[in-house]
């Protein structure tokens, strides 16, 4: 072989790695803005100590909050996970200590406890997660609605648009998170 193709395919060859690592810089970097897994070290130890899938809480955080600690709904929900003063009260009682809903590492802890408590009253993660946006009694309204669900234990519609969106999102999310983590 000539010199210069030797040389040209090594610049090929150079140009094409430079490339790919940009691309995977790229998708790296886009990932972390897109999927955030901040709060790591409470999301994974409140979901092994409570038996939910980390990657549902994150979905959940990303869903809810989009990982700002602030967050304040409009209905009046707060927080990471967003979780509404009444149901922070709830599941405070339930938890036998003195939680905060504005904390981080509390509203966590509460969301996750609440996403496990949820997944032992719910069959499925659909049921779960309606549950989470629209309330235990709405879920098990729509259960009972023949219209809604044909056996009693699975949602076939959510009647509800904000839920039935709420629900679509963060399936979504989860299975990004599965996926590229």
């Amino acid at each position: 072989m000539k010199l210069s193709v030797i040389i040209a395919n090594r610049k090929v060859l150079f140009f094409l790695c430079l490339v790919l690592l940009l691309l995977v810089v790229g998708a790296a970097l886009f990932y972390s803005v897109y999927l955030p897994k901040r709060y790591g070290a409470s999301v994974t130890m409140y979901a092994e100590e409570f038996g939910v899938d980390k990657d549902l809480a994150y979905a959940v955080i990303r869903t809810e909050s989009n990982f700002r600690e602030d967050a304040v709904s409009s209905a009046g929900a707060r927080g990471l996970m967003q979780l509404m003063p009444s149901t922070a009260q709830f599941i405070a009682g339930r938890i036998g200590e003195d939680l905060s809903v504005d904390d981080p590492e509390d509203n966590i802890r509460m969301g996750i406890w609440y996403l496990a408590y949820l997944q032992k009253k719910f069959s499925g993660q659909t049921e779960v997660l309606a549950a989470y946006n629209a309330g235990e009694g709405a879920v098990r309204r729509w259960l009972k609605d023949g219209s809604c669900s044909s056996d009693g234990v699975t949602l076939q519609d959510i009647p509800l648009s904000e839920t039935r969106q709420y629900v679509k999102r963060v399936k979504k999310f989860y299975n990004c998170y599965k996926f590229f983590y």
